[in-house]
């Protein structure tokens, strides 16, 4: 990411294509440098995107897409274990680009009959500053909220985040991230949290922590190490279609650890997508996503989790149309 130029870069830089008057670019071809390493929250991402989203009943989901930046989610839930009902989300994406792939204001939002709300808000000042507001609302209260600030440098990120505050009580959770890029393959990166409240040992505590990340493409090794514990991950993209990835965590203070295993595999000519897990625990589960024609963006989704050790198994079924 370079200096922001909203108007003199952005015919100069063929690197950059702008299809719209409010179009920023991010990237400065003077700069050779490893590039932003993103957010510290998606150090882990690799990972992440491979596990399975198991659940348990009947789902049914209906999107309807009601313009470029507006679309509208009927979700249908019947489960013996979550909260069973409908859900009315939307999703409002504007018009100001950001580079070539990000555009800003994005609004998202679910709510349900009894009017129980998820809500989150992100924009951006220029290219460097990002904010989001998300909230919980449940019985008529505020359950959760969270503000964060993010700088994005050339080669770093800065990040501060506010969670669940109590200005009369002064309580409340304070997050500062600081991700550096040392190379264009090797991230370093830390992070403290301040917690104030009645709920925290001693009423007040601070955490911090270490990360990094290696990464050659396909493949990416990340960690966090700190006080709390020690986080793991591997991705190893093998081929076109399948992916693994192993996840080890440990909590130092209550001396327990779970290892995960989880993959993904993707057939393009039978168009449909598998997922697994198998962790320590004597869990294992698998998402099954089946294409169905002709219905456009429609699919069958079938998911199963096991756990010996409890004896349960869940099973669940969904349809996703639109």
């Amino acid at each position: 990411m370079g200096t922001v130029h909203a108007s003199a870069t952005k015919a100069d830089d063929p690197n950059i294509i702008c299809h719209d008057d409010e179009c920023v670019p991010c990237t400065n071809p003077e700069h050779k440098g490893p590039g932003n390493p993103g957010s510290f929250e998606d150090i882990h991402k690799k990972v992440k995107d491979v596990y399975p989203q198991n659940f348990e009943g009947a789902r049914l989901n209906i999107k309807k897409i009601l313009s470029e930046h507006f679309n509208v989610t009927h979700s249908i839930t019947l489960s013996a274990v979550t909260p069973s009902g409908y859900k009315l989300g939307t999703k409002y994406v504007g018009t100001k680009m950001v580079g070539l792939t990000e555009k800003y204001p994005i609004a998202i939002g679910e709510i349900s009959p009894n009017g129980n709300l998820t809500a989150s808000f992100v924009h951006t000042l220029g290219c460097r500053f990002r904010y989001k507001l998300s909230a919980q609302i449940a019985d008529g209260k505020c359950k959760a909220s969270s503000s964060s600030l993010e700088y994005r440098g050339n080669d770093y990120t800065v990040a501060v985040i506010l969670a669940n505050p109590k200005f009369t009580k002064r309580h409340g959770t304070v997050v500062m991230h600081f991700l550096q890029a040392i190379t264009s393959r090797i991230t370093l990166g830390a992070e403290i949290a301040c917690l104030r409240g009645t709920k925290v040992p001693g009423g007040q505590q601070t955490v911090m922590c270490m990360a990094f990340r290696y990464s050659t493409g396909l493949t990416t090794l990340s960690g966090t190490i700190g006080e709390a514990g020690l986080h793991l991950c591997y991705h190893r993209k093998t081929s076109s279609q399948l992916e693994i990835g192993v996840e080890i965590e440990t909590n130092v203070r209550t001396h327990h650890s779970v290892g995960t295993i989880v993959y993904q595999v993707n057939v393009p000519h039978a168009d449909l997508i598998f997922r697994g897990i198998v962790n320590s625990e004597t869990t294992v589960g698998g998402v099954f996503e089946k294409k169905l024609y002709p219905l456009p963006e429609s699919s069958l989704i079938i998911s199963g989790l096991l756990n010996h050790k409890k004896q349960q198994f869940r099973v669940g079924v969904g349809l996703n149309i639109g």
